[in-house]
């Protein structure tokens, strides 16, 4: 990692001769890197060599689960969070509109399975309002089936619930909520260990 090209440059260098040291050669079929930055052609007049070949720039890459854009938008990873959540909403949705199981416990099943598949790593997510509403209707679409429909008093027809209807019943912080709750809880650790200049950063979305 480095602030600059020519500091990436010099510790892939520093990588390559001191694994020569040991006996070891950097394959540079299998070694990749990404420049982030809101400019889309950052580095792309730059390469990074070892000996007569090139290193591959990426544009995207996963890191500890996280997928990290050379732009550092965060929008990607959101959509890939949401698209494992519907997978696990379409997996247990048996059990999620089962009679035979008791409401606290679908919603039991909720948090504990899907809230941590969606909302990995959304403490540094800078969300957007689109994005919210996205998120929202992932867990509106859950609760309903958890609450299923209702039947109408004055035509005696079943419908869905609607959106207030779902809050009051879920009686819970909704998804939005939650992730804010845990960005503030996660500026707090950064600000108490001395790095609250990248905290404010990551909140403005500059990092």
């Amino acid at each position: 990692m480095g602030g600059s090209i020519r500091a990436v440059k010099k510790t892939a260098g520093a990588l390559v001769v001191a694994a020569k040291e040991i006996g070891l050669e950097v394959n540079a079929d299998k070694t990749k890197y990404m420049v982030m930055s809101r400019d889309q052609n950052a580095g792309r007049t730059h390469s990074i060599k070892n000996d007569n070949s090139s290193f591959k720039m990426l544009d995207d890459f996963k890191y500890l689960g996280i997928t990290l854009t050379n732009q550092n938008s965060i929008q990607k990873e959101i959509k890939n969070r949401l698209k494992l959540g519907n997978a696990c909403y379409h997996s247990v949705q048996n059990l999620l509109s089962s009679s035979l199981l008791y409401k606290n416990l679908k919603i039991k099943i909720y948090r504990t399975i899907f809230l941590p598949v969606v909302l990995y790593g959304c403490e540094t997510w800078s969300l957007k309002l689109r994005k919210e509403r996205r998120l929202g209707v992932f867990e509106n679409r859950v609760l309903r089936r958890i609450f299923r429909p209702k039947r109408d008093e004055v035509t005696g027809e079943w419908r869905k619930l609607h959106n207030d209807e779902l809050n009051n019943l879920y009686s819970s912080p909704n998804i939005v909520r939650v992730i804010k709750s845990r960005r503030m809880r996660w500026a707090g650790y950064i600000a108490r260990n001395g790095g609250g200049e990248r905290c404010v950063q990551g909140f403005d979305g500059k990092t």
